[in-house]
């Protein structure tokens, strides 16, 4: 049976900013945003070439805004990735090389709220490699 990893709840202060940030600086496709009277909203992205999306609104999360850590999101080409970002006006760190390996490097930024994320760069991903 597979388990798949659909959707990630992601808690922010200002839903309206956070929508911007991920859809117009990151470049996320915004699913759907949906209110359910005054008291809850829900704003589903996906970004580019993923299966699993992010969620983040009103009286949705339980979470403190800013206290999500350590998501990855996998890039084939970090170094365009993170030009892309800084064109976006994101504030995204150096290129970080932890090894030679595939897979052993990153860029790191933070959302408007302080929530972390990471990019990492897989090569064998562009080549049709599989995940292991």
């Amino acid at each position: 049976m597979d388990w798949t990893l659909e959707v990630v709840v992601v808690p922010v202060s200002d839903v309206d900013r956070a929508k911007h940030f991920y859809a117009e600086q990151l470049g996320f496709t915004v699913d759907h945003d949906t209110a359910f009277g005054e008291d809850t909203r829900v704003v589903q992205l996906t970004p580019p070439g993923s299966a699993c999306s992010i969620v983040m609104g009103r009286g949705i999360a339980k979470g403190e805004p800013g206290s999500l850590k350590g998501v990855q999101l996998v890039v084939s080409d970090l170094e365009k990735a993170r030009a892309q970002l800084l064109e976006r006006g994101v504030e995204a760190g150096e290129i970080v090389r932890m090894n030679d390996m595939d897979g052993g490097s990153f860029v790191f930024f933070d959302d408007p709220d302080g929530n972390s994320w990471a990019v990492q760069e897989i090569k064998a991903r562009a080549a049709g490699g599989e995940r292991k």
